[in-house]
Order: C-alpha cells, then structure tokens, then sequence
C-alpha cells in the first residue's frame, strides 16, 4: 500500500494594498466647470501643448498687437493731438486677423473631442452638457476677446503716455471694450456652432472662414452698389446679414463710432436697437444650438 499523505490545509492570506475612502472635499461641477473652461483658454493660444500649437494663435495675437504699438509710436513721436485709429474701429480694420484666430481655434476647442469621441468621458466627472457648453463657449468668447482687447490697451496707454486728454481717452477705450466684448461673444458662439457640425477640423476651419469672409464679403459689394446707386436708406439695414457689418452697426448707433459703411451710412439709433436685438438673438441662438448638438453627441 502506498503511503499516506496529509494534505497541508490551504491559507487564507489578506493583502492589504491601501486602497483608502476618498475623505477630501468634493469640489463639484463649479470647479469642473472652471477646470474646463482654463484648460479650453489655455489650449486657445497653445499654452500647455506641443510648441508647434503656439505659433499660430501667437503669431495672429503679435499681429494684432504691433500696429497699436506703431500707432503709438507715432503718436507719441509726432505729438499727435488725438490718435490716428478710433478704439471701436481696431477691431473693424482687422477683422481678417480675428476670423483667421477663430477659423484656427474653434475647430479645435470641440471638433477633437467630437472626432475622438471623447465628449462622454466628460460625464466622468460631476460635469453636465450645460457645463460643457458653458465653458466651451466662455473659454472661446475669453481668448477672443484677450485678442482684441490687448491692442486697445496698447492704445489707451500710448495715449496717456502721449498727454491726450484722459476722460476723452478713457470713455474712448471703454466703448472700445463694450465693443469688443460683443464681437467676442458673437464669433465666438458662430464659430463654436459651425465648428460643432463637424468632427473634421479641416472641414471646420474652412466653414467658419466661409461663413464671416462670404457674408462679409455679400454684403460689402451689394452696400456698395446701393451706394453707388444713390439708394443710401438699404445700406444700414444690409448691414444685418453679416457679423463683422453687425457689430459695426451696434457701436455705430450706440457708441459713437464712426461707421465703416460706404458713405458712413451706418444705422441710427432706431435701427441700431434692431442691430442690438439681432447680435443678441444670434448669441443666445448660438447656445441653444450647442446645446441641441451636444444632445446628440452624448452630453
């Protein structure tokens, strides 16, 4: 007979590998939404990415920035007696710097998450498709704004450096601001909705170029055949159907700006209340359409 053998009785060992219950506070959606919304302003001017993702949107921000600094200069060196460029006009004058910045930056604040199909790994985190789309469009509406507000300051301060008259200068760059702060929140929601419609940021940046150059452009050449034609009472209210020509009514009727339109025909206060509500309509319009198009994509 073969021998016995006792079978040693298995152990029961417990690996204790420190898993610990998470005992700090919880920030919620707010700080979720304000991570979002850095991260997005960031990555607007490539801070926190590949060296390649800074020259663009850096260069596009020094070529806004050096002709302020040349107007200042001179200015200054000449001893002029106001500046050469209103501040409402800044932005107007360069309006093609601004569309470029958009075409580049819209596309890539949401078409990479689209196309990567990364949007629902948001939910993840105590963020909701309202929180999304709110730092999204505040993120993009801040980095343009950064655009077009540093080169009125490089204005207002070659102004008082240059001895202009302070509360002129000052009320001056304020509707400025007012102005801007405008042209932020309206190209930035156009930008973000036609950017949205597409996973392929090539596709995007072509669109958002399209939708501002061929408006622009529609309505510039149609203004300037009613001017030609005498027929001066259109201008005004062509000037509806393109957002650059929009936000150039809105400061036209109610900051003093001078107007861009042929002749200066730019809309008066009854039709600029018209130019208001319509830049307000597109901007709330703009964010029920992300949030329409989040809906689908799993927000």
């Amino acid at each position: 007979m073969p021998p016995e053998t006792t079978a040693t009785p298995a152990q029961d060992v417990i690996h204790n590998i420190g898993y610990r219950p998470y005992t700090g506070p919880r920030l919620g959606r707010a700080y979720a939404r304000r991570s979002l919304w850095s991260q997005s302003l960031r990555g607007a001017y490539g801070l926190g990415r590949s060296a390649k993702s800074k020259v663009l949107p850096m260069t596009l921000f020094a070529v806004m920035c050096v002709p302020a600094a040349i107007i200042v200069a001179v200015a200054i060196t000449t001893k002029m007696d106001e500046l050469p460029v209103e501040y409402t006009r800044y932005a107007i004058l360069l309006q093609a710097v601004v569309g470029l910045y958009l075409a580049a930056q819209a596309p890539q604040a949401v078409s990479r998450d689209l196309r990567f199909r990364t949007v629902p790994l948001y939910f993840s985190r105590p963020v909701e498709r309202v929180d999304y789309v709110l730092a999204k469009y505040a993120a993009l509406a801040s980095a343009v704004f950064l655009l077009t507000a540093a080169p009125l300051l490089i204005l207002y301060v070659g102004a008082l450096l240059a001895k202009l008259d302070f509360a002129a200068q000052t009320k001056a760059f304020a509707q400025g601001l007012v102005s801007v702060a405008l042209l932020s929140l309206l190209f930035a929601g156009l930008g973000l909705v036609v950017a949205a419609l597409t996973p392929r940021r090539g596709f995007g940046v072509a669109a958002v170029i399209a939708v501002l150059t061929i408006s622009y452009g529609a309505v510039s050449t149609v203004q300037g055949i009613a001017y030609a034609r005498d027929n001066t009472d259109v201008i005004g209210w062509l000037g509806l159907f393109s957002p650059i020509t929009l936000i150039d009514g809105v400061q036209t009727a109610f900051l003093d700006a001078t107007s861009s339109f042929p002749g200066a025909h730019g809309p008066g206060a009854g039709a600029g209340v018209v130019y208001l509500l319509v830049v307000l309509s597109l901007i709330a319009g703009s964010y029920a359409l992300l949030m329409r198009r989040y809906r689908k994509a799993g927000l």
